[in-house]
């Protein structure tokens, strides 16, 4: 089984209508979204990972004409919730899935967000398939290949499990050299790049740490 990372973009930005006025709002992150599906009658769900204003996400979803029904759940600490929505027919979901449906590829979740209003996909299947597809695609929508190689389920959505400022500090730290033998930035040096103290700079690091090394020795127990 191969891998595609797709970047797709329409000209209405994001995945859906619905994703589309959800980037709009003042005040809300997208993080991920985290599941996606369709039924046979068109409609489809959405399951995002948000954080911020919480009452201006529903203030929107209830406006928005593509709403089926909606539910907000598992609301946390940091201001972070997961929304849950029932939605009519839009593009470029409508057509994602039904290329899935027609080529037999999975959706790996979960799915993340570009700044110019596209969304990172990862597509799996055979190779034919998923070459097939991407031909496939209609011209209305904007089709870039990021990745392919590949796919080894249950590692590869690890960067998921963080945070936005664990992943940023994560990430940052592989670019600088933090993790290069020898050593190329310390953490203050990672502080100064990222406008924070060394000490929220080595909690951060820490905390990443521990989610992907404890998700890597549960993806690879044999029992």
């Amino acid at each position: 089984m191969r891998y595609f990372d797709l970047v797709l973009t329409s000209e209405h930005n994001g995945i859906h209508p619905v994703d589309a006025e959800l980037s709009r709002i003042d005040g809300v992150g997208r993080e991920a979204l985290l599941h996606i599906d369709s039924f046979g009658d068109g409609t489809g769900v959405l399951l995002y990972r948000l954080n911020g204003d919480r009452d201006a996400v529903v203030d929107a979803v209830e406006a928005h004409d593509s709403v089926i029904s909606y539910d907000v759940l598992d609301v946390e600490a940091e201001n972070t919730f997961h929304l849950y929505v029932h939605v009519h027919p839009g593009e470029p979901a409508g057509t994602l899935m039904a290329l899935c449906y027609e080529f037999a590829l999975i959706i790996d979740t979960p799915i993340e967000f570009t700044d110019r209003g596209g969304v990172l996909v990862t597509i799996v299947g055979t190779h034919d398939m998923l070459r097939e597809a991407l031909k496939a695609v209609p011209d209305h929508i904007s089709v870039s290949i990021q990745q392919v190689g590949q796919y080894s389920p249950g590692t590869r959505d690890m960067l998921s499990m963080l945070t936005d400022r664990q992943r940023e500090v994560f990430e940052t730290a592989v670019e600088m050299g933090y993790y290069d033998i020898p050593r190329q930035v310390n953490q203050g040096e990672l502080a100064d790049e990222l406008e924070c103290a060394p000490s929220t700079v080595d909690e951060h690091l820490r905390k990443a740490e521990s989610k992907m090394l404890s998700a890597l020795l549960r993806s690879t127990d044999p029992a």
